[in-house]
C-alpha cells in the first residue's frame, strides 16, 4: 500500500521574525514590506487560515469615485482592448478631432 506524500509547501521568498511590543504592535522588516509593495500609511490584510496558518497581503483601498475601474466588465473591456492594440488591431489619428469624426461617421451604438 502506497502512502500519499506529504503536501509539499513551497518555500517562502521571504521570512522573518519579529517581536510583538507594547500595545499589540509589531514592526514589519523592510525585506517583507518590499515583498508585500507596501509602505508607511498602507494597510495590510491578516487571513487566519484553519490550519493556523496567517496570510498577510497588501491591502488597497479604491476611492468611491474610481470603483467603476475595477468592475468586471470595465477589466474586461480593458483586457480586450489591450489585446487589440497588442495585436496591431486599431486605428491612429493624427489628432482628436480627427478622432472625433472618425467616431462621429461610425454612429452611435444605438442606431
Amino acid at each position: 500500500m502506497v502512502t500519499p506524500a506529504a503536501k509539499m509547501e513551497p518555500e517562502p521568498r521571504a521570512r522573518a521574525r519579529v517581536r510583538v511590543r507594547p500595545k499589540a504592535q509589531l514592526t514589519l522588516p523592510e525585506e517583507i514590506r518590499q515583498a508585500l509593495h507596501i509602505g508607511e500609511g498602507d494597510e495590510v490584510e491578516f487571513a487566519v487560515h484553519a490550519d493556523g496558518t496567517v496570510t498577510i497581503r497588501g491591502y488597497v483601498s479604491i476611492p468611491t469615485d474610481q470603483a467603476w475601474f475595477f468592475t468586471p466588465e470595465w477589466l474586461a473591456g480593458e483586457r480586450e482592448a489591450d489585446e487589440d492594440i497588442a495585436a496591431g488591431r486599431g486605428t491612429v489619428r493624427e489628432s482628436a478631432e480627427d478622432m472625433f469624426a472618425h467616431l462621429d461617421s461610425l454612429g452611435s451604438a444605438d442606431e
